[in-house]
């Protein structure tokens, strides 16, 4: 069993490992560690990818198990367009994603968010913010309503108050993705 687990976890360092040479090498835009078993951000990808950061426009590390972001992989991913976040334990972001300036599109789906994550509201440029399948009741509708470029906010399988979705219709201008009333997400195995 022990050697099973060990086998496993050297097969997703080596992946991280290729995705990141691969990207270093080619100087993609994209670094792509989505299903990698990641329960943190290796701390060596930012000494090996510290010639290139600035050229890294999208980060997919989608369905892993990470439970925060640091500051430190915000500032260094500093000219980020989109993060996909999918899929993950995460609760809150750090305070320093309002940084992300050229952050066009989040996605935070099936994580662990109670609340909103208010910092989102001061991306000037943010478009689209996905936060289906959370556990989040309350949101910050009017800071949403003066957001200029957002265009998309899904928010289904949240259980949210009554007075979002009553308050929210006239105050948008934007496309509010819920879930019908007393909808619920199918149970996660």
């Amino acid at each position: 069993m022990y050697r099973a687990q060990q086998k496993k976890m050297g097969e997703a360092v080596a992946r991280v490992a290729r995705k990141v040479n691969e990207t270093v090498e080619n100087r993609a835009e994209t670094l792509d560690l989505a299903d990698c078993k990641l329960m943190t951000f290796p701390i060596c990808i930012y000494k090996v990818m510290r010639n290139v950061s600035e050229g890294i426009h999208v980060i997919t590390l989608a369905n892993n198990e990470l439970k925060s972001v640091t500051s430190t992989f915000i500032t260094t991913f500093s000219q980020l367009r989109e993060l996909n976040l999918e899929g993950n334990y995460l609760h809150r972001l750090p305070e320093e994603i309002r940084t992300l300036l050229y952050l066009k599109a989040i996605n935070l789906s099936r994580n662990k968010f109670r609340n909103f994550p208010e910092q989102l509201t001061a991306l000037n440029s943010l478009e689209i913010i996905n936060l289906e399948e959370n556990d989040i009741a309350d949101v910050p509708v009017e800071k949403l309503a003066s957001m200029e470029s957002l265009q998309s906010v899904n928010l289904k399988l949240n259980p949210l108050n009554e007075e979002v979705r009553v308050i929210a219709r006239p105050l948008i201008k934007f496309d509010l993705l819920v879930s019908p009333e007393g909808a619920s997400a199918a149970p996660q195995v």
